[in-house]
């Protein structure tokens, strides 16, 4: 099953409950946090505090990817915030296994995330601990960046660690996923798809929720890849 996970980063935040209730209803299935720290990453946003004031809204899932360092100060809040996945790259944490353990302890699944640069060899020694691995298809800080092709070998690659892990894992990526992108996307093994600007950009005032037209184009997509 595909699941879309719209990125609040490219919401309007002036009325943000309203833009997480209306992208739900509209066929999302997913609420995607960006959270920068102007240290890790070149730009700031959101922290725990809109993401408990998010949480009673919806029920859906609230996937946190933390571009923070360092990152295990900060997860504890999330997870009491009401996230449900955390992710961090590895690159933020002195020891990735502690990290991991510690999402895990505080009640949410664990991911790692790798940008176009960081090589998927930090799985290595960590897949039974892992249920999400997010590939970055653009460099972090920043939304609306053009899709860099080569994480496409990066997700074959990811899918095939996965499969032979022989464990249920998402496989996720951010960044310039659009409709023109999202059937390749996927036939490379991704099932989880961030969409920031992609979705929030193309809101239309004619739709009852406002994003139905382009959830389902993006849905519409994905129903041609073979499976």
């Amino acid at each position: 099953m595909y699941k879309i996970a719209p990125s609040i980063l490219s919401a309007n935040f002036a009325k943000l409950g309203e833009e997480v209730i209306n992208v739900i209803a509209s066929g999302a299935d997913i609420i995607h946090f960006d959270v920068m720290d102007n240290h890790y990453v070149p730009n700031l946003t959101i922290g725990p505090l809109v993401c408990s004031a998010i949480r009673p809204i919806t029920q859906a899932e609230i996937d946190v990817h933390l571009m923070v360092k360092p990152v295990d100060r900060i997860i504890p809040d999330f997870a009491k915030a009401g996230a449900n996945i955390i992710s961090f790259h590895p690159e933020a944490s002195e020891h990735i296994d502690r990290t991991l353990s510690l999402i895990k302890e505080n009640g949410c699944k664990a991911g790692l995330v790798f940008n176009p640069g960081t090589p998927l060899s930090y799985l290595d020694h960590v897949m039974d601990k892992i249920d999400l691995i997010l590939i970055m298809s653009v460099n972090p800080g920043f939304g609306g960046q053009k899709f860099i092709p080569d994480a496409l070998n990066k997700l074959r690659t990811a899918r095939q660690k996965i499969n032979e892990s022989g464990r249920d894992i998402m496989l996720e990526i951010d960044g310039g996923v659009n409709t023109s992108n999202i059937a390749e996307i996927a036939a490379a093994g991704c099932d989880t798809f961030v969409a920031g600007s992609a979705v929030y950009g193309a809101g239309k005032d004619t739709d009852p929720h406002r994003y139905d037209s382009i959830i389902a184009a993006l849905r519409a997509e994905l129903a041609k890849v073979r499976k």
